[in-house]
């Protein structure tokens, strides 16, 4: 089975870079991209895991309606996606569930970064998705962590999917820059090793970055966004469609482990 997640935030990525990139001008990045997905999704019949800040839930009710209406599942990024705060993850879960009538399940934290476990069950969440067990200089440090799922203080983890070799990461940088066939072969090659696959993006992958030079985004970043990404992505429904994998989300698998470990 395959976990396909969209981490839906504000486009705040241009900050990283000293740009100074208005928020109004962010949600719409992030809105078109969002759109792109959905319509993707659809035309396809698949189902994901739409991770969102409040800041982002907020200021495009339409778009949550419709991931709602659609049959996705909304989970908590957090209550913004440029600076965290503790009290954020019991806040952004009741305010996701006061704006979307859901039960928040899940959380991801905002860049992956490391978030206390403990802090993350005491708010009320069954399953965190914070973990790239990879090592990317400069981000990610996580050789060291289990690779596939586990339990950690009460909470299901559900890391990003890495190969069983080397643990090359296969999170949305991957498939903006490997060739597309070779990204799909070791997705194929990690599912059937573990058992199940999870990978992740985001909506402004799905805006043509590379149009714009004055957001100053890097090449890795820029590279196939837009509609290569939309292009990669119906090719990651269809391939896998074809093979007869089914694509659940995140709390349909958590279901799944807990029934599984209780028997």
């Amino acid at each position: 089975m395959i976990l396909l997640s969209f981490d839906t935030e504000e486009f705040d990525v241009p900050l990283e870079h000293q740009v100074n990139f208005p928020f109004e001008d962010q949600m719409r990045v992030s809105v078109y991209g969002t759109t792109k997905i959905l319509d993707c999704l659809k035309r396809n019949d698949c189902k994901a895991t739409f991770f969102c800040t409040v800041n982002f839930a907020e200021h495009a009710p339409q778009i949550m309606r419709r991931i709602i209406d659609e049959g996705h599942e909304v989970a908590s990024h957090g209550y913004h996606h440029w600076y965290f705060e503790p009290g954020d993850l019991a806040k952004s879960r009741v305010k996701l569930q006061q704006l979307t009538g859901c039960d928040i399940r899940g959380y991801r934290m905002a860049r992956m970064m490391p978030v206390s476990e403990q802090e993350v069950r005491e708010a009320g969440y069954d399953y965190n998705s914070s973990l790239n067990p990879t090592f990317i200089p400069g981000r990610y440090m996580n050789l060291s962590v289990p690779r596939t799922y586990f339990v950690q203080d009460g909470v299901l983890q559900i890391p990003a999917s890495v190969t069983p070799w080397l643990r090359f990461p296969l999170f949305w940088l991957a498939y903006h820059n490997l060739p597309a066939g070779l990204y799909r072969r070791l997705s194929n090659h990690t599912l059937h090793h573990d058992g199940y696959f999870v990978t992740y993006f985001h909506p402004w992958e799905f805006y043509p970055l590379g149009q714009h030079p004055e957001l100053k985004m890097p090449f890795i970043i820029r590279n196939h966004a837009g509609e290569g990404m939309e292009k990669r992505l119906n090719d990651f429904l269809n391939y896998f469609k074809g093979k007869d994998i089914p694509f659940v989300t995140f709390s349909e698998f958590t279901d799944l482990i807990n029934k599984n470990h209780t028997k």
